[in-house]
């Protein structure tokens, strides 16, 4: 994975809503740590920070390094919750995790080819119809997204999950479960009718008689 990102946390001692109403108004956000069979841990991290990498697709299926007081733990974006109205957020999940232990977590699709695609070519459009997946593996193989070629694809077929090509150790948990389900489609453009009116069509000028002028 070409990027990294690194989140500095404090332990987080007061708790309850006055407490996380303190927090945000001094631009901080709270936060829990937890998983790995280990106890969960309530955090404080810098809102404008974490705003920063939100902006960064990679940073929501990522190996985070966060850093508590001089430890270092490994962990991923579990949960994220914004609040109703504000560019701002008000709480985030952190899933401590095990290198020996697969963990499963959704990842975007990167479509290629859809330039180059035989349906395009032969007129059609693509449909995207899943923007991300959720795949299992071990921490070390997490990819940052999944492509899905359209190069091959030809006029009114559908690109599933079982073509998707999978980085190793990578595996589809819809697939695991016997549900191959489609990403893209190539279909003709609707094309919309013209609604006919029953208003009048003028005349030429020419095919117009003058009114009172004898045939």
């Amino acid at each position: 994975m070409a990027s990294s990102f690194e989140l500095n946390a404090e332990i987080r001692q007061d708790k309850g809503k006055g407490a996380s109403r303190r927090l945000r108004r001094d631009n901080k956000v709270p936060a829990v740590l937890y998983g790995a069979g280990q106890e969960a841990v309530s955090l404080t991290l810098q809102h404008n920070t974490l705003i920063h990498n939100l902006e960064n697709e990679a940073f929501y299926s990522h190996i985070l390094t966060v850093n508590i007081g001089g430890k270092v733990e490994k962990a991923v974006l579990k949960d994220l919750q914004r609040h109703p109205y504000k560019p701002s957020l008000i709480h985030v999940d952190l899933l401590r995790i095990n290198e020996n232990e697969k963990l499963r977590m959704h990842v975007p699709v990167h479509f290629i080819g859809e330039d180059v695609s035989v349906g395009v070519k032969a007129g059609g459009v693509v449909s995207h119809l899943a923007n991300d997946v959720e795949v299992s593996c071990l921490p070390k193989d997490l990819p940052e997204f999944i492509e899905a070629d359209m190069t091959d694809v030809v006029l009114d077929a559908t690109l599933h999950l079982s073509d998707l090509k999978l980085p190793a150790g990578v595996e589809l948990v819809a697939l695991a479960h016997d549900h191959d389900l489609s990403v893209a489609a190539i279909h003709m453009p609707k094309i919309v009718a013209e609604v006919e009116t029953d208003a009048p069509v003028a005349p030429e000028n020419g095919d117009v008689e003058a009114e009172g002028e004898d045939a």
